[in-house]
């Protein structure tokens, strides 16, 4: 009878898979084991699943720490194998499966995989960091109050990609180190076309405020907006780099858009004294290429503001009437 065995994190995650079709199968630290783990806490000779004709039996080789099922204190020594067990030894974890277990339904691919595929391959993906250097020379440029050259905007502009580089190869590591697929191209792609997406919406948004008066509602849009782009972000860095829940990925996308902006937050309240002696004043000035509405002659706005002071005028005496 065949016998499954998988090396399990202690969060169920898969490490190892190994199939056997002999009756008898040891595990421990030594090497003439048929699985060796290398762990300390596990003896070198630490248990033995044998088959007594009927069943696969759990036998623990009087080991110093024991063997239990699951993540109790029950002794898996003698214990009769169902499909599906875990067994726990030392800090490590094994699942014992018969080959008929049920497998999960097959997924199908998502619609985000072809966007992913899309964004992981090279043209793509230095199209959109060439964007990102364009959008950051032209940031930094305007945010200068002296003239600079082509030269003196390299450095910083090299600077500013390896900086937002870091995130998608941070997630990647991870991604890795939990035994995950890194996808390091993929997680690069995604990131870069939604920073260039923040970028031209932080163009769009003083556009839309330089054309709109102060009184318009357009302070909860500007917020919301970099919110939903932030979390699409976040979420996808999940979905490329993780096996996650749908539950899971909305977690933890939540959580790092609320520290992200949160934090932000925080700490321009925190830096904000009460009093400041050089209060900064937040005026975007813009050439008139980029008003909407076309503008009147100086010639016409005093002629509307007479009219508009006669219509107020004669108004005002109606009303004293």
């Amino acid at each position: 009878m065949e016998l499954i065995i998988e090396e399990v994190s202690r969060g169920h995650k898969l490490l190892g898979r190994h199939k056997f079709s002999q009756q008898s199968v040891s595990i421990g630290r030594g090497y003439n084991n048929d699985i060796i783990l290398d762990d300390p806490h596990i003896c070198p000779d630490h248990l033995s699943i044998d088959f007594d004709g009927n069943n696969w039996v759990v036998t623990d080789e009087n080991s110093i720490n024991g063997s239990y099922l699951g993540d109790g204190k029950k002794s898996a020594d003698q214990h009769v194998i169902n499909s599906g067990d875990v067994i726990s030894f030392g800090k490590s974890q094994i699942r014992v499966l018969f080959p008929n277990h049920p497998v999960a339904e097959s997924v199908k691919f998502s619609p985000f995989e072809s966007f992913v595929d899309i964004a992981r391959k090279p043209a793509s993906l230095i199209s959109n960091v060439i964007l990102f250097s364009i959008i950051a020379g032209f940031v930094f440029y305007l945010n200068k109050p002296i003239e600079i050259t082509f030269g003196q905007l390299l450095a910083p502009i090299i600077q500013m990609v390896l900086l937002f580089s870091l995130w998608p190869c941070l997630v990647a590591l991870i991604s890795h180190l939990t035994k995950h697929e890194a996808r390091v191209m993929s997680q690069l792609g995604i990131s870069f076309i939604f920073f260039n997406l923040m970028w031209s919406y932080d163009l769009v948004e003083n556009i839309v405020r330089f054309n709109l008066s102060s009184n318009w509602p357009t302070g909860l849009l500007t917020m919301i907006i970099p919110i939903l782009l932030a979390f699409s972000m976040f979420w996808l860095n999940c979905y490329i780099g993780f096996h996650m829940s749908k539950r899971r990925k909305i977690i933890v996308a939540s959580a790092l858009t609320l520290l992200l902006f949160g934090g932000s937050m925080l700490v321009k309240l925190s830096s904000k004294p009460e009093f400041d002696p050089r209060p900064h004043y937040d005026a975007t000035i813009m050439s008139p290429s980029f008003v909407l509405r076309k503008g009147v002659s100086p010639e016409q706005f005093i002629e509307d503001s007479a009219h508009l002071y006669k219509k107020t005028q004669k108004q005002s005496e109606k009303d004293k009437r």
